[in-house]
């Protein structure tokens, strides 16, 4: 009786996750999350994932590639930021990799230039050398490197001084 029950969960369980795959990109880890909601076993859990797998509901690298484009246009967040957020979803480091190397250089750090621009008038300081510190920390908090923000900084102030 135990096991039969069990089977019907996992059956529920994937269906209810196959619904919710067709909606959306997720990857192993977020599914995992659901599927404790759900109080399946670990073995159950372990065969939903399998099978959203097999069927292609669950593709690790194809979330990967769709989150970093999403972040990009729509969070403007930079490499670093988004290297957490894919590392806090266990996602491997080989993949998360590869799917930085379908987006160029110039593509990981357009946003900067434009964040810097409007975040500069409503930074307040003392001085011009307190701005910018203020104008690293938030650019460093968005995920860009040091490197970006200085060549960035650079463009911004001389357009500031037109």
């Amino acid at each position: 009786m135990e096991q039969r029950e069990m089977e019907t969960m996992v059956k529920q369980a994937y269906k209810r996750m196959t619904r919710l795959c067709s909606r959306g990109e997720y990857c192993v880890f977020d599914i995992r999350q659901k599927l404790r909601g759900m109080e399946l076993s670990e073995e159950g859990e372990e065969a939903v994932v399998q099978k959203l797998k097999e069927n292609h509901f669950i593709d690790e690298a194809r979330y990967t590639r769709g989150f970093i484009s999403d972040k990009l246009r729509f969070n403007r967040w930079g490499r670093k930021k988004i290297e957490l957020a894919l590392h806090q979803k266990q996602l491997p480091g080989e993949i998360i990799e590869q799917a930085f190397m379908d987006f160029s250089e110039e593509e990981l750090s357009a946003s900067l230039p434009d964040l810097l621009k409007k975040k500069w008038p409503t930074v307040t300081g003392a001085s011009a050398y307190e701005k910018e510190g203020k104008l690293i920390r938030f650019a460093l908090g968005r995920g860009f490197s040091m490197e970006e923000i200085r060549r960035c900084l650079e463009q911004v102030k001389k357009e500031q001084e037109r």
